[in-house]
């Protein structure tokens, strides 16, 4: 067991080195925190021996003196609890600085790091993981740091003061204490190695409940219109039920720690109580003097002189170890603390150790001569341990300002082949080159804004139109957002709104139709005047008429821009300077209309059928 757990400790060292970087400018909080957490436990730990001395004191007070005698020991006290009570706030108000300020550049790393992956990296994460990595596993990060720099300090010095403090107050009757630690700590270490892995198992959990909420609320007008809700609720209740089941099973162990603590702090109590009672009696006796005579004090009491050990001495002890079992208490409290976020721990440290997979050469190229594009022998395929490549030995050149469309059925490859002209892959063998120059050579950021590619998802951005249009271009004139709109047939539907330019998009693009969306994607698209414009089934969802009209605005108003048009539809791309058809990741043919109506036979099928001359009616 101990093997497996330092095992453990050594793996996730390195991962707490990585999250402890982004402390950075409050690293200052984070050092002084522990600084005032010393101060506060040499106080605590200094008081009961102050307050044993002034018990014992209080015999000198008579009628002439007074307290005099005495105020010493309670101005002392009374600095040594101010001093205590001004740390514990410093130390508090530190701790709070330091650990806001950790995940405020952990979130903020977190957030850098997924900008600069590639669609390889994102396809390692669930989008429901990435959300809860940078929300709940930061925050059990944060809660756990700030304890770390005040607890995980203060119960270690206050176990040891208190030790020390015991010994010199007690005696031999300290080792009652030190007794039951090593019990208390095999508890803890059975508690710790039985809850980690099921504290693992609940944030696997946890993503499963975020991903349900996310389909949901994404998908609610799919979910509503096949009146699918209770299907939806079963689904999200069976997700909460299992992780809470989880939760419940491991908080039944971790539960085990107050028992535990509380028997300990009972049990040694007992044991001072009992046996620091017959240690008094037996040890304590009448004073005499040197002819053997009993001493009698101011009252005609006899005096009595203490053995080892005070009633004063016993009281502080008591104090002693129930501080020394507290801080075990806190460390036990530690404990659980960091065997929920130590998993948060590791998952937020896999985003942030995880390199991008496509990132700049050493001496990047900063100018695209043109559009041209030419594929050279490529093979690709997602994952390195696919068996199948997606794209096989494609070859190809397409001319600077062509426009070429693509055609093939589902799953053949059309979208794998326009994502490695971007570089948003890379290709497994072979090259892709861009303006003559393969595409691995360039500065990302201007290799990607001289590709301008609409995707198939189109996605718009809580803001006005003019704010997502401004997306291709922030510095972009008015003008030109109405040059790029109407090229896009987008400009008279933007009119007709009562807002204009200024209507509000909510979230998604919710509040416009999908040929609404395409087209205002379209026109973004076209304002960052790129050399290369890709339209991914971009066209789906208007209409033939308005489809003619867009190809037109894009040959007619920007002709040196190469474009290369998805599309499952013939007639968005019959009029292509060329059309590549692909079928099962190979280019079975390239030509004009007339040239692939003539000889091919996948281009006539897609073609009969569209236009009813292949008996589908």
């Amino acid at each position: 067991m101990s093997k497996s757990i330092t095992k453990q400790k050594d793996s996730l060292w390195p991962k707490v080195k990585l999250i402890l970087k982004s402390v950075r400018e409050y690293k200052k909080y984070a050092i002084a925190t522990p600084l005032f957490m010393i101060g506060e436990v040499a106080m605590e730990c200094s008081l009961p021996f102050i307050m044993s001395i002034l018990l014992g004191k209080i015999e000198l007070i008579d009628s002439v003196t007074g307290i005099k005698p005495l105020i010493p020991y309670i101005l002392l006290l009374i600095g040594m609890a101010v001093v205590s009570l001004i740390c514990g706030i410093m130390g508090g108000r530190f701790a709070a600085k330091a650990s806001t300020g950790l995940a405020k550049n952990l979130r903020g790393d977190l957030y850098r790091k997924l900008q600069s992956f590639s669609f390889e990296n994102i396809d390692k994460f669930s989008n429901a993981s990435l959300v809860t990595r940078m929300t709940t596993d930061v925050t059990n990060a944060q809660h756990s740091f700030q304890m770390c720099i005040r607890i995980v300090v203060r119960a270690p010095l206050m176990l040891i003061f208190s030790t020390v403090m015991a010994f010199i107050a007690g005696g031999k009757m300290a080792w009652i204490f030190i007794a039951l630690i090593p019990i208390i700590f095999l508890g803890l270490l059975l508690i710790m190695t039985k809850a980690m892995p099921i504290f693992r198992r609940v944030f696997k959990r946890y993503d499963k409940l975020n991903e349900s909420v996310q389909e949901n609320i994404s998908g609610i007008r799919v979910v509503k219109s096949y009146v699918r809700e209770d299907f939806e609720q079963q689904k999200f209740n069976a997700a909460s039920d299992s992780m809470t089941l989880d939760f419940i099973k491991a908080e039944r162990i971790v539960a085990l720690n107050n028992p535990l603590m509380n028997f300990a702090i009972h049990l040694s109590n007992m044991l001072v109580c009992g046996l620091g009672a017959k240690l008094i009696m037996d040890t304590s006796s009448k004073m005499v003097d040197a002819n053997g005579n009993v001493i009698l004090d101011e009252n005609g009491l006899a005096k009595i002189a203490w053995g080892e050990l005070s009633v004063f001495e016993l009281s502080s002890l008591l104090t002693y170890g129930v501080q020394i079992l507290m801080s075990l208490m806190m460390v036990s409290m530690i404990l659980v603390m960091l065997i929920m976020s130590l998993e948060a721990i590791r998952r937020i440290a896999e985003v942030l150790e995880e390199e991008p997979t496509i990132v700049n050469p050493e001496n990047p190229l900063y100018n695209v001569e043109d559009g041209s594009i030419e594929f050279r022998n490529v093979d690709f395929k997602y994952a390195k341990s696919a068996e199948k490549n997606t794209l096989e030995n494609i070859t190809l050149r397409i001319e600077s300002g062509q426009f070429v469309g693509i055609i093939g059925s589902t799953g053949s490859g059309k979208t794998s082949l326009i994502n490695l002209i971007s570089r948003l892959y890379d290709v497994t063998d072979g090259e892709v080159l861009v303006g003559g120059r393969d595409v691995r050579e360039y500065d990302l950021d201007t290799l990607r804004n001289q590709v301008s590619v609409v995707l198939q998802k189109n996605v718009l951005f809580s803001g006005t139109i003019e704010e997502n249009l401004r997306w291709g271009d922030k510095n972009a004139s008015f003008e030109e957002l109405v040059e790029a709109t109407t090229i896009a047939q987008a400009h008279d539907f933007i009119e007709a709104f009562p807002n204009k330019y200024q209507t509000f998009i909510e979230r998604g693009g919710t509040n416009v139709s999908g040929g609404q969306k395409q087209r205002l994607c379209i026109a973004r698209a076209i304002l960052k005047k790129p050399k290369i414009l890709i339209l991914d089934d971009s066209t789906s969802a208007v209409d033939t008429k308005t489809d003619k009209l867009i190809r037109f605005g894009l040959r007619n108003k920007i002709p040196n821009t190469t474009k290369i048009v998805i599309a499952q539809r013939i007639s968005s791309i019959e009029d292509a300077d060329q059309i590549i058809v692909l079928d099962n990741g190979r280019i079975d043919q390239i030509g004009t209309h007339e040239e692939l109506l003539a000889t091919n036979a996948i281009y006539q099928e897609v073609y009969n059928t569209q236009t009813n001359k292949g008996g589908v009616k």
